[in-house]
């Protein structure tokens, strides 16, 4: 099979000077942090990138489909976004919220106008760790609850509130930090009990919510926390009617409900702006982080003006969050997507893409599952259909196979055994064939 080619792009990487791939990797080893995991066997050094691609320090080129894990929303180095910034940047880099600053306000009414229903209060910080943090906060201080419920499978963070309510052995160190929090059933319609031909199952697994709050809490809870689609569980869509059941189980019991849209946020879905807008819910609580600055360390939490209240009965802070660059980068990402009409190019691009996925699926035995929205797409790979026995070294091989040729992919998955696909939203028809034809070459040599 011929290697497939990038289509072409005009842009020339500039020369690149600086110490070599093996002097970095060493002096990385001597002085980073070791949990720091490194993806393929030749870890890939990147120096450069422009809009849906990157480049290495040897000038070669690699679509970015994994889009710097969910991040890159609106393309690398997006002249708009990029301008944004360095106007900032020469003004005043840096004001706290205990000044007034025109930035953080006009976000601020600019994001606000994005969400629906009495989301109208925004808190600024730097990751989507911190984001999910301090809406555990807000709903335990505003309902006088303490117990939480999260989902198996999901991802929330790697502090140590958070990580207690991530549900994945792979990021939860053994040190106590899960006090209060239940985890319920993961709505997985591939590896669960109910799949997609069963009209009911969104019903279904949400009663395993109402379970939990029946048999493991008081009966009053705080909240109830799930990823919109989950990400690092790789790339799982639940069954229709699962948050608005879940949501009523969790508000009878006195509680608020979280959406977390770190990655399914802003367009990415195409069908909507936000990923619980696929569910047909409001929730009390957004928290977003990654494609919310293209890149920059910029998370939020918007929630009502009722809720967001509680946090006047203490002092709370935040240095850097609503920092004036990082807002103006803020802005512009939200103009771009509006400008070049991103979320329509995610449904449309997506469903080329996974289109083509389920054709590789019925080529290829190791597919076991094709699944997704707009561009957050997974594909499961599985060593035999029936037991669905997870194909872990497959899976890292294909991504290798996929580098190789210039193709950049992520996994997830508890085992490692799902292929994830969020490339920037500026990926185009070309793109989306290139990657189609790349995957079939790493199936087949493979």
């Amino acid at each position: 099979m011929k290697t497939p080619e990038l289509p072409p792009f005009d842009h020339q990487p500039k020369q690149y000077s600086g110490p070599s791939t093996e002097q970095v990797l060493q002096l990385r080893r001597e002085f980073l942090n070791p949990g720091i995991f490194l993806y393929y066997k030749k870890p890939l050094m990147l120096v450069e990138g422009k809009m849906q691609y990157v480049w290495d320090e040897k000038g070669k080129r690699y679509l970015d489909a994994l889009g710097g894990i969910v991040t890159v929303s609106v393309g690398h180095c997006h002249p708009d976004v990029v301008d944004a910034a360095h106007r900032q940047n020469e003004t005043l880099q840096h004001s706290t919220t205990i000044y007034l600053h025109q930035n953080i306000a006009l976000y601020a009414e600019k994001l606000a106008a994005k969400m629906p229903g009495d989301l109208k209060v925004c808190y600024f910080v730097n990751s989507g760790s911190e984001a999910n943090d301090l809406a555990l906060l807000m709903a335990r201080v505003y309902t006088g609850n303490y117990d939480a419920i999260a989902l198996r499978n999901g991802y929330h963070g790697g502090n140590t509130l958070t990580m207690g309510l991530t549900a994945h052995r792979t990021w939860k160190f053994n040190l106590p930090h899960s006090f209060g929090v239940h985890h319920a059933i993961a709505p997985d319609p591939y590896r669960g009990a109910w799949g997609r031909d069963d009209p009911d199952a969104g019903r279904k697994y949400a009663a395993d919510v109402k379970n939990l709050i029946d048999y493991a809490t008081s009966g009053q809870i705080a909240a109830f926390i799930a990823e919109s689609i989950q990400g690092v569980g790789g790339c799982v869509v639940f069954p229709d009617g699962y948050l608005k059941h879940a949501y009523e189980h969790v508000r009878g019991a006195g509680g608020v409900c979280v959406a977390d849209e770190v990655q399914a946020g802003f367009g990415r879905t195409g069908m909507h702006y936000w990923g619980f807008e696929t569910q047909g819910v409001i929730p009390d609580i957004v928290t977003m982080a990654k494609g919310i600055g293209n890149g920059c360390p910029l998370g939020a939490v918007v929630t009502t003006p009722k809720i967001a209240a509680t946090l006047e009965q203490r002092t709370h802070f935040n240095t850097f969050g609503g920092n004036p660059v990082v807002c103006a980068q803020g802005m512009a990402v939200l103009e771009v997507i509006e400008l070049e009409k991103l979320q329509e190019n995610s449904l449309k691009i997506g469903n080329q893409i996974l289109s083509g996925l389920n054709r590789l699926k019925e080529k290829y035995e190791l597919i076991g599952d094709v699944r997704g929205k707009g561009l957050l797409l997974g594909i499961e790979l599985v060593t035999d259909r029936q037991s669905k026995d997870p194909a872990k070294e497959e899976c890292a091989q294909i991504l290798e196979n996929c580098k190789e040729m210039g193709l950049l992919l992520g996994r997830g998955g508890l085992w490692g055994q799902t292929i994830r696909f969020s490339p920037p939203m500026c990926i185009n028809q070309q793109d989306a064939v290139f990657l189609l034809e790349v995957l079939d070459c790493a199936f087949s040599d493979l």
